[in-house]
Order: structure tokens, then sequence, then C-alpha cells
């Protein structure tokens, strides 16, 4: 397999393979059954042998994404040696609450106070066998209490001391205004982004490259739109710009994704070796990002509709 000279600036995404659901197009026809926790801890471990074989080095995980943070953990016990060359970057203030379900009424529950703080970052612990290098606030949005709780930001000051670099992660439609509050904020523990950009959504742009130019790691995730940008449901003029520029729908994707220059890390969420493969060949597309871009509003809204699957 020739992968692009661009995987170091790849990740690997633990969210779509730490539990038995999410909203992915195509989940189904990837997983088939094999969905029990055994099942699935083997499946995450064989994309972490085979990313680390291609040349991933970032790994990104978070306390909801069900037992993702423990299959990493798993991994990382089974080949010593190996933590010091990664970079894990983990995320707390949502609960995994789907009880390995593929039907439950709620998969997760958000929550950003000081005390959930206090409970998930020894989880995390506990979980990956070590500190994680970079731990986020999950998806950070308007109406979250975080950026202006006083003695929740003392402590994630507290925590960027013993060398964890602190950071949000930003989901829906007002992604630009959350990031620029952030930056805003006075004696900010911040370093750290990750958001949604794909050839769809792409109103975080302004607001990530303003991050860059002011040193924080900018990780872009959700490259392929939940499966929207795959084989699996892509729109037909970006498959056609894909064919026309010699590479699949997702590599292409992900392709104008790395070709941002304020992007440091680009996550893929593949739940298949061959759709890791696909996914590490993508280079910067050769042409203009041309194709359909949405409205953010339209965009999550169109993405709160897709299904667990």
């Amino acid at each position: 397999m020739n992968t692009s000279p661009w995987v170091r600036r790849f990740g690997l995404g633990l969210a779509a393979v730490g539990r038995p659901a999410y909203i992915t197009l195509g989940r189904s026809e990837d997983l088939a059954a094999a969905r029990s926790v055994q099942d699935m801890e083997a499946r995450c471990h064989e994309l972490l042998d085979r990313a680390w074989a291609l040349g991933v080095r970032y790994v990104d995980t978070a306390r909801s994404y069900g037992h993702a943070e423990r299959f990493l953990g798993s991994w990382l016990a089974a080949h010593p040696g190996r933590r010091e060359q990664l970079t894990i970057g983990s995320k707390w203030g949502y609960e995994y609450v789907g009880g390995w379900s593929l039907d439950a009424a709620l998969h997760e529950r958000k929550d950003h106070s000081l005390t959930l703080f206090r409970r998930q970052w020894p989880e995390s612990l506990e979980a990956l066998g070590s500190a994680p290098d970079v731990y986020l606030i999950h998806s950070v949005t308007p109406d979250s209490p975080a950026l202006a709780d006083e003695a929740l930001l003392a402590a994630l000051r507290e925590l960027t001391g013993t060398g964890v670099r602190v950071g949000i992660s930003t989901s829906g439609p007002e992604q630009g205004a959350v990031l620029e509050r952030a930056l805003d904020l006075t004696d900010s523990p911040f370093t750290a982004v990750q958001s949604t950009w794909n050839l769809l959504e792409r109103s975080v742009g302004p607001a990530l490259a303003q991050a860059h130019d002011e040193g924080w790691l900018v990780v872009v995730k959700e490259g392929v739109a939940n499966g929207r940008l795959t084989a699996h449901g892509a729109d037909p003029a970006i498959s056609s710009l894909a064919r026309i520029d010699g590479q699949t729908v997702d590599a292409f994707a992900l392709g104008a994704v790395i070709a941002q220059p304020f992007v440091d890390i680009t996550l893929s969420g593949a739940v298949t070796v061959q759709q890791l493969e696909q996914n590490l060949a993508a280079r910067p597309p050769a042409g203009a990002l041309e194709g359909v871009v949405e409205r953010p509003e339209d965009y999550w809204a169109t993405r709160s509709a897709l299904p667990w699957a």
C-alpha cells in the first residue's frame, strides 16, 4: 500500500470503533453484526496496528466514545515503547450512556461542569494508562457554561502546569464564534482546538486560521462529513471532482482538509483497514475546491438527523 507523503499529518479517531452505534452513513454495511465489546476492541486494535505501521502517530479518543480510551490503553499495554512516540488527544464533558446498545434512547450526555471534569480526568488516566497529551472540553457550543466558569478554568490552568495541552472541541453552526470567544479569554488555559471542517462546512476556517497563527494545535474532525463525503453518500459534483483528480471521494475530501495551511492534524474515522488505507492515501487536490458548500445551519441540521446505526 502506497500511502501519501502527508501521512504524518493524519491522526486516527476512535469515535466510531469504541462503541457499537455511531452516526456514519454505511456503518451497517461496514461493520455488519460483529459489535460485541470483544469484537470492537479487536477491530480497534487492528486499526491501531495498521495506522502505526503506516506512520500515524496521533490518536484521538474521548470519555464518551464507549470503551475507546480503554481499547487504546489495552493496545498500548500490549506494545511497550509505543506510547512515547504517540500524541494522544482525549476529551471530557460527555458521558457514554448507551449501554452498548444500537437502539439506546440516548447514547451520550453532555455536562461541562467542574464536577464532571474532576471525575472524568482520573477515569481517562486509568483507561489510557497514562495522561493524554491533549485534553479537550468536548463539543463546546454557545450554550456551554465552560468558557465562563472561573473555577473550571482555574482547574484547567492547573492541568496545563502538568504538561498537558488543554483545549476545546467545537460543533454546530456557531463553531467560529465559540472559538473566537475562547481565543479572546484572558489568562486562557487553551492552546488546542478540534473542529469540523470539510468541503460542505467551511465556516470555522477563519477562526481556525487565527488559532493556528496564535500557536494553537489545530485538529480537524469529520473531514468526510459522517460518511456524506464517501462512496456511501457523496454529492455528484464532489464525486466528479474526485474522479477527475484521480482520488477516491473520501481521499479527495480529506485531501482538501490537509491542503488548508491552518490544519495540523486531520483525523481519519475509518472503521475498516481498507477505509484507513484509502484515507491515508489522500493528497491535496490539484484543482480548485469547488463543489457544494452548505449553509452551516443546513449542514448541522442534516448531521443531527443522521441515525445512530
